[in-house]
């Protein structure tokens, strides 16, 4: 989709392409990603694989998204492809993540529809700019991920399967085009926390 669009494969694919293309193709892209996990969690459980080898398969697509090797191990951030193999491991665990997700997704909805001096067509569309909400509340989903495995009972397997995801996912966070962040004057505290909770590069606002 990317390639469709003449969009430059640099940094978070999902927002470049929502935005210049639209909310319907931002979507789709999103989805197929999605999928990417489902898939691979179809496919182990189908094979009769063990639980922990259908956790390992889960982790092991999402990783596949962050550092492909066909892109010099530098992918994208692992949410979406993370979620749908979550979802398919265990679907209630995964649904319950998402409460701090739509709860983002409403504010973010609410700040696009607020935007009085932008054009009603484009409101959506850009995405209302950066949202400190969204990528706060899926730093949060992730963290609720193992606990709610935890208390409705998953395997242990899963369990554990889903606290090395949030890890994954934090650790992505932290390194993706960290070299850049690194070579500016900004102060390391600085750089981590944007980062760490804002999912944001510094010399993205700059």
């Amino acid at each position: 989709m990317a390639k469709y669009h003449h969009i430059e494969p640099i940094g978070d694919l999902h927002h470049a392409i929502w935005k210049k293309a639209g909310p319907v193709w931002g979507l789709s892209a999103s989805a197929i990603d999605v999928l990417k996990g489902i898939g691979t969690v179809w496919l182990a459980r189908s094979l009769d694989f063990d639980i922990s080898v259908v956790t390992l398969s889960a982790l092991a697509a999402t990783c596949g998204q962050m550092w492909p090797v066909f892109k010099k191990f530098d992918g994208e951030k692992g949410n979406t492809t993370g979620f749908g193999a979550a979802a398919t491991l265990a679907f209630w665990p995964a649904i319950i993540c998402l409460i701090p997700v739509f709860l983002a997704i409403i504010s973010k909805v609410i700040k696009a529809a607020g935007l009085k001096s932008v054009p009603k067509e484009q409101r959506f569309r850009t995405g209302a700019g950066q949202s400190n909400a969204l990528p706060l509340g899926v730093g949060a989903a992730f963290l609720v991920l193992p606990l709610a495995a935890y208390l409705l009972d998953e395997p242990m397997a899963v369990v554990a399967g889903f606290a090395a995801l949030f890890v994954l996912v934090m650790v992505r966070r932290l390194t993706a085009g960290l070299s850049a962040d690194l070579a500016t004057d900004s102060p390391r505290d600085r750089i981590f926390w944007s980062r760490l909770l804002l999912d944001r590069p510094v010399v993205a606002e700059s």
